[in-house]
This record gives C-alpha cells, sequence and structure tokens, in this order.
C-alpha cells in the first residue's frame, strides 16, 4: 500500500463571532467560504485557514462568521511547488464535515433554528485556495 502524501494532523475553531440580534424566525442566509493557505516549508506543514459567513439576506447583515484553522503535514513537500495538486480540493473535501457539523452545533446551542449546511461540492475553491497560498 503507498502512503499518503499528506495527512490532517489537526484542527481548530479560533475564531466564532454570533450577530443574531434582531434575527427574525426563518431567515434565510446567503452562505460564503473563503479558504487561504501558508506553507510552512521547514516544517512540511500547510496551515489552511478556511472561513464560513452566513449574511441574512433580508437584512444584509454577517450573522455568524466561524473560522478554522488545520494543519497538514506533508511527507517529501519541501516546498509550495512540490505540493500535489490533487490536495486544494482534497485538504478542503477533507476540512468541511467538521466545519459543518460546527455550523449546526454552534447554531444550536446559541438556541435559534440550527444552521444545516447541505453537503456541498466545493471543487471550486480549489483555484481560490491554491491563488491564496503563500509559503514561509
Amino acid at each position: 500500500m503507498e502512503i499518503a502524501s499528506f495527512s490532517l494532523v489537526n484542527y481548530k475553531f479560533d475564531k466564532v463571532e454570533l450577530n443574531l440580534e434582531n434575527l427574525k424566525p426563518n431567515t434565510t442566509f446567503a452562505i460564503d467560504f473563503n479558504p487561504s493557505g501558508v506553507f510552512l516549508k521547514d516544517k512540511r506543514i500547510y496551515v489552511l485557514t478556511f472561513l464560513f459567513k452566513a449574511v441574512d439576506s433580508t437584512s444584509n447583515i454577517e450573522s455568524i462568521l466561524i473560522r478554522c484553522k488545520a494543519l497538514y503535514s506533508f511527507k517529501e513537500a519541501t516546498s509550495i511547488e512540490d505540493i500535489p495538486p490533487f490536495f486544494y480540493n482534497n485538504a478542503i473535501a477533507i476540512l468541511f464535515p467538521y466545519v459543518r457539523a460546527f455550523v449546526s452545533t454552534v447554531t444550536l446551542q446559541a438556541n435559534i433554528q440550527p444552521l444545516v449546511l447541505p453537503t456541498l461540492n466545493l471543487s471550486d475553491l480549489q483555484e481560490v485556495l491554491k491563488k491564496n497560498s503563500t509559503t514561509e
């Protein structure tokens, strides 16, 4: 069996902002995702920062902002150019179920109707992530 070229080491939600003041029942949200990343070449670690935003469609007020940071380690990549192209799509796909569950949990605990994100194909975000990647 071939050893994976990268693996998820850890993730954490380091920023959660809720602005639920004047939120009406059955509010619909426009949702947005913004991924970015930094490759730490000395450690062979890629730090993926994944921002989730939900904006009240009626008032245009940002109601939910959640930031998740995930660490991925690489076996052989020593520069950002060595990162395999499939990483960008797969890193998001690996992290998204955790973000999805957290969004549901935090909105449920806030005692509002939980925001349950559907299973989404986020493959379009791979180019955004690649463009928003830097190295240190």
